[in-house]
């Protein structure tokens, strides 16, 4: 092949992860390497979970998950089936808040606990307390312990200490203490507590009460109880409170009418020594102050009189005549004469102009008219002689009330001040009085309300049966799947996180920055090597193919001449890397010397079908010349130098000029020089070897060589400066392609090197 191969790099060869940008730059001694760039380098700090890395971890990790899961599930499975049944029983009450109001007040005398927010979650404590239980336990007969010890067996721990004889024996001849009595009815009501449990229902004021009972039977009588001891119980309490009220209120009324007897005893007697007489009325005042009104009423309308009679009278006198005499004029006599006088006066006018005034009938009609005038004037001195009467007598009417009105003045303010302890001892009866009235009057309304038995809590449905609460089968399972799943999970994420083998092109190329030539498959127990090639179309053969033209490209004047096959530690394939990657060169043409350097533990002269009586170690002490220690195989254009009879010494001998010198001798006369050297670590041979070639493909075992262990063998290899020029993954399967990026697809189908192969499983693991 010619040297002047193109340094284009073919992508297509070597797989390269997408995120990492790598760039081919020449070193020393014209060797190429990768070599992270900045955005790569930034990439890798960034914090990123990879979910593809993820699934193909667990993925690959599926038989140990599957196994959790498997183990988990049998074992929920056989303690479901191995569990005591647990029924459950429920039954249902409802709590109110208000109380009906039996007694017609606004004011309900149990309402204002009922306002309490906190009044729900009291009753929910009180449904979960000590004493109901007790109470319930006592109501269905089960305080006693042999009959509770039917329904309740002992618990797991009490089993124990009874078969280490710690427990109680169940003998009756030793009585127990009171106090231990005590504690065992308290442990008893413990459990009882244990086995029930309350729900309210949302947006209602419903609770539901569950009891939990190996026994169905018990569970729906112990539900029913529990509801029934706690209605009666919040009976109970209404009335003790009601009971608590009408006796404490019995002795304020006790209390209160005697001291409403005294204060009425002690008013009389003031009254009675101060002679302070009431008409009965509340606001009426005292007997001198209701004379004195009725007086001062008396005195108004007195003076109303008086003055009415004064007007009168001054009319009376200043009257002329008898036209502004108003009371004769309303008087029907003077009216009469006054008419009559006036028919004579116009009877005398008219004959006036006939006759003279001498004349009889004139003269006699004069004496009428006269006579008329002076029984006019009679009646008018009458009238007025009766208003006068009658003015006077109201005037001294008036007077003489005026007189009595100051009597009594006196009499009224005497009282008044006398009366002023008085009415101090009233408003003190009027006040107790009131008392007296409104606590009897609270008294008959409590008496009333718990007599109808207030109460606002109703069971609204009684347990009738009792289904299967535990085990459930199926959310066991389903529980145990899920845990299983988790624990699997969590077990392959583990076990990957403490294999620190290197598995795949991916590991390699973040852990030791060198570029991956290649992936061999492993091949499949009972196959050989030889049978693997003999199908050059096989992905055995193909990977080797592409090794080959990886390599060609590992420098800019194509393969290095001088090549070290090496690996970190025994065992990881390098031997037959370094013989099948001398037969793929062989078959295209190019001569090559095989040099086993491997003088600790050889295995190339097995694996190539030659005798290892003489070769290296016969050559590097001087025993033999170059060309007595190189042979023929059976591939044309391969030669082999096998190690020969191990020495005690090798690192002596190929750090030695002879070792370069047969490298030289190859070089001269062959295209190719191929050395499967030593294990790197714990040796010397391989960093020797190392320095004296052109390159070192490091071999890689997938899933068996351990990452810090690879690191080291790097960086030994470059401390005796090594020209590394990438790395061989050798043994690779299926499982250890499930794990980065992409390469499930490609490597571990392996059909990435077997496109066109009619049977490619023969060849897999």
């Amino acid at each position: 092949m010619s040297q002047d191969t193109p340094n284009t790099p073919n992508a297509g060869l070597v797989p390269q992860p997408e995120p990492v940008q790598r760039t081919l730059a020449l070193r020393q001694a014209g060797v190429l390497s990768t070599e992270l760039q900045p955005q790569a380098a930034a990439d890798s700090d960034e914090f990123n979970i990879d979910l593809l890395g993820l699934w193909h971890i667990l993925l690959k990790r599926r038989w140990t998950i599957a196994a959790c899961v498997g183990l988990v599930f049998v074992a929920a499975l056989v303690a479901s089936l191995l569990i005591t049944p647990v029924y459950r029983a429920t039954s249902s009450v409802q709590i109110d808040r208000e109380l009906m109001n039996v007694t017609g007040d606004d004011q309900n005398p149990m309402a204002g606990m009922m306002n309490d927010p906190n009044y729900l979650n009291t009753q929910y404590q009180l449904l979960q307390s000590r004493e109901l239980a007790s109470r319930v336990l006592s109501d269905i007969g089960y305080q006693d312990k042999k009959r509770f010890a039917q329904v309740f067996q002992p618990s797991a721990g009490g089993q124990i200490k009874s078969w280490i004889g710690l427990g109680d024996d169940g003998s009756e001849e030793a009585k127990p203490s009171p106090a231990q009595q005590k504690k065992q009815s308290l442990e008893r009501v413990a459990r009882f507590q244990d086995g029930y449990s309350i729900e309210p229902v949302r947006n209602t004021r419903l609770v539901k009460i569950h009891y939990n009972s190996t026994d169905p039977a018990f569970a729906i009588l112990a539900a029913n109880a529990l509801a029934a001891a706690y209605q009666n119980r919040n009976l109970e309490a209404r009335f003790e409170t009601s009971s608590y009220a009408k006796s404490y209120l019995e002795d304020q009324l006790k209390q209160l009418k005697i001291k409403l007897e005294d204060s009425e005893a002690q008013l009389v007697r003031f009254a009675a020594q101060e002679q302070i007489v009431g008409t009965g009325g509340e606001n009426a005042g005292s007997l001198p102050e209701q004379n004195l009104g009725a007086l001062n009423a008396a005195l108004g309308k007195a003076k109303e009189e008086r003055i009415r009679a004064q007007s009168k009278w001054q009319q009376a006198q200043s009257s002329v005549g008898m036209v502004t005499f108003g009371e004769a004029g309303g008087n029907s006599i003077v009216r009469t004469l006054q008419e009559k006088r006036a028919e004579l006066t116009t009877e005398y006018q008219n004959k006036l102009s006939q006759f003279k005034p001498a004349y009889p009938a004139m003269v006699q009609l004069k004496s009428q008219i006269d006579e008329l005038d002076r029984q006019i004037a009679q009646e008018i001195a009458a009238i007025k002689s009766a208003i006068r009467a009658e003015y006077e007598a109201a005037q001294q009417n008036e007077a003489m009330i005026a007189e009595q009105i100051r009597s009594l003045k006196g009499e009224a303010l005497d009282l008044k001040s006398r009366s002023i302890q008085y009415d101090i001892y009233k408003r003190e009866v009027d006040t107790n009085r009131q008392l007296y009235e409104a606590t009897l009057q609270r008294y008959k309304e409590i008496g009333i309300a718990a007599g109808v038995g207030l109460n606002n809590v109703l069971i609204v449905d009684e347990a009738v049966n009792a289904g299967k609460y535990r085990p459930n089968i199926p959310l066991n399972l389903a529980v145990a799947l899920f845990l299983g799943l988790v624990l699997g999970v969590l077990l392959a994420l583990l076990l990957e996180y403490l294999d620190d083998t290197l598995k795949n092109p991916d590991d390699v190329e973040k852990r030791l920055a060198l570029p991956v030539l290649g992936v061999i498959p492993k091949i499949k127990d009972g196959d050989s090597v030889e049978s693997a090639l003999r199908d050059p179309r096989s992905a055995f053969a193909e990977a080797y193919r592409s090794v080959r033209t990886a390599l060609q490209f590992a420098t800019s004047h194509g393969v290095p001449r001088s090549l070290l096959i090496t690996s970190a530690s025994p065992g990881e394939g390098k031997s037959t890397a370094a013989l099948t990657l001398s037969r793929k060169f062989g078959q295209i043409g190019k001569r090559v010397l095989l040099i086993d350097s491997d003088m600790r533990k050889p295995s190339l002269h097995k694996k190539a079908g030659l005798d290892n009586d003489i070769g290296l170690s016969n050559y590097l002490a001087g025993a033999l010349a170059i060309a007595d220690i190189i042979r023929e195989s059976d591939t044309p254009g391969v030669s082999v130098v096998t190690t020969g009879p191990l020495p005690p010494n090798p690192a002596e001998l190929l750090h030695d000029d002879a070792m370069r010198a047969l490298i030289e001798y190859g070089l001269a006369h062959f295209d190719q020089v191929i050395i499967d050297g030593p294990p790197v670590m714990g040796l010397a041979d391989a960093p020797i070897l190392a320095s004296t070639v052109d390159g070192v493909l490091l071999v890689v075992e997938a899933g068996g060589t351990r990452k810090l262990l690879a690191v080291n063998a790097v960086k030994r290899l470059q401390a005796a400066r090594a020209r590394l020029v990438g790395v061989l993954i050798n043994k690779f399967q299926s499982k250890h392609a499930a794990y980065g990026y992409g390469y499930g697809a490609g490597y571990g189908s392996y059909s990435y090197y077997s496109y066109g192969t009619t049977d490619t499983k023969k060849l897999t693991r």
